[in-house]
Parts: structure tokens; C-alpha cells; sequence
């Protein structure tokens, strides 16, 4: 009987929709981006920030302008999908509960940022104004803002140096994304290798009844023989 993905999948929803509420609330109370409440200092903030790329507002700038986004929005739809029949796979093959969970983790964070590159270009008007349609083209809310540093860069990094660098802002959706990527990652041995001793003692198991098995027939047979050849023995 295979594991039910159900019950991950609820998980799923409620991160939905508290990605969403958040979001939601942002948008209605902090109004304009760039608007920010302090919430312990000036160390973390809800600072309101659209974000027209992915998670940490990294972006496709390789991409031509106009292409980025609506390629962004339809990679993660694919995704979702994507996604969401792996979680599917792992219930029926009764994966360990742990990752099913974080695969729900991850499965809502994308469905989250999912409803806003999709949807909020047409509710809240918040698409670029270069774009050839709100479709696919929102931008995603952002607000959690942990203030660690901002400043220009050392020269001497590769790549990144003498840029200027400012903690991302990140939304719940993100994180939700984060924390089960993370937690993949530090318990991989015992998610994905837990079904392996199982099995070896499931052919241990019966290597060992076969075993018996053969060593009662050849009782049994010499037994029959045995008994064949005292019969056959003519009498004195």
C-alpha cells in the first residue's frame, strides 16, 4: 500500500497561503515600494520590494529584455508541475516522511512566487512598464530584510568586486523553499538510503527460508531413500 501524498500536500496549501496573506498585507499596509517598518532595529525589517526575478532577486539578465520574465514565469510552472508529480512518486514509492515533507516545503514556495509572477502583473498593476503584457509578467513581493551589511565590495573579489552588495530581501515563499532545500541536504543519508538496509534484510530474510527449505527436502529425501532400502533388504 503505497504512502498517501495527501495529507503533504495540505502542508502545501498553508504555505500558500500564508505566503500569500503576508504578501498580501504587505502590499495594503506598507503601499509603496521601498516603504519599510523596523521590526527588532534596524537589524531586520519588513522593507516592501518588487522583485522581477527569482529567489533573493537574483534575475536572467543573459536573456533579451521583455523575454526574462515571462521565460522565469513559465520555468516555474514547469516547475511546480514538475514537482508536485515527484512529490506524487516518492508517497507511492513510501519515501521517508521527512523528505515528503520538505518536498511539500519546496512545492509551496514555488506555487507562491508562482501566483505572484503570474497573477499580480493583472491585480496589483505591478508589471514593468516595458512589458508586453501583465501576464506572467507581476513582480514578486519581497519584505523580509535582514540588514547585515551594505557597502561596496572589496576590488579585489572576483567577480562581485567593487560592486554594491546589500543582504537580499527574501519573501516566505523563499524561505519555505530554503529551509527544505536545507534540510535535503543535511539529512540526505537518512532520506534517501533508508529503504537500503530494509531491503538487504527482506533477501536476507529469504535467502534464509530458502535455505531451511533445501536442507528439508534433502531430509526428507534421504529419509524416503533411507527408508526404500530397508524394504527392498531381503531377510535373513
Amino acid at each position: 500500500m503505497f504512502r498517501s501524498p495527501y495529507k503533504y500536500f495540505w502542508l502545501t496549501f498553508l504555505l500558500i497561503v500564508i505566503d500569500q496573506v503576508i504578501k498580501v498585507a504587505v502590499h495594503k499596509y506598507l503601499q509603496y515600494e521601498g516603504n519599510e517598518v523596523p521590526i527588532i532595529g534596524d537589524f531586520f525589517k519588513l522593507h516592501y520590494v518588487l522583485n522581477k526575478g527569482m529567489a533573493f532577486g537574483m534575475t536572467l539578465n543573459f536573456l533579451p529584455k521583455g523575454y526574462d520574465k515571462i521565460v522565469l514565469s513559465l520555468f516555474r510552472v514547469v516547475a511546480m508541475f514538475g514537482i508536485g508529480a515527484y512529490l506524487v512518486s516518492l508517497a507511492r514509492k513510501k519515501a521517508n516522511p521527512g523528505l515528503l515533507w520538505c518536498i511539500a516545503a519546496i512545492l509551496g514556495g514555488a506555487i507562491g512566487n508562482v501566483v505572484d509572477s503570474t497573477f499580480y502583473g493583472v491585480i496589483f498593476n505591478n508589471a514593468p512598464v516595458d512589458s508586453p503584457t501583465p501576464w506572467f509578467h507581476g513582480q514578486v513581493i519581497d519584505m523580509f530584510f535582514f540588514d547585515l551589511y551594505q557597502g561596496w565590495l572589496p576590488e579585489w573579489l572576483p567577480i562581485w568586486g567593487g560592486t554594491w552588495y546589500s543582504t537580499p530581501i527574501f519573501n516566505f515563499a523563499d524561505a519555505s523553499i530554503f529551509c527544505g532545500v536545507v534540510v535535503i541536504l543535511i539529512f540526505q543519508g537518512q532520506f534517501f538510503e533508508e529503504s537500503k538496509p530494509k531491503n538487504d534484510a527482506e533477501t536476507a530474510d529469504k535467502d534464509e527460508t530458502i535455505h531451511s527449505d533445501n536442507i528439508e527436502n534433502l531430509s526428507t529425501d534421504f529419509q524416503e531413500e533411507a527408508t526404500e532400502e530397508s524394504e527392498s533388504k531381503p531377510q535373513e
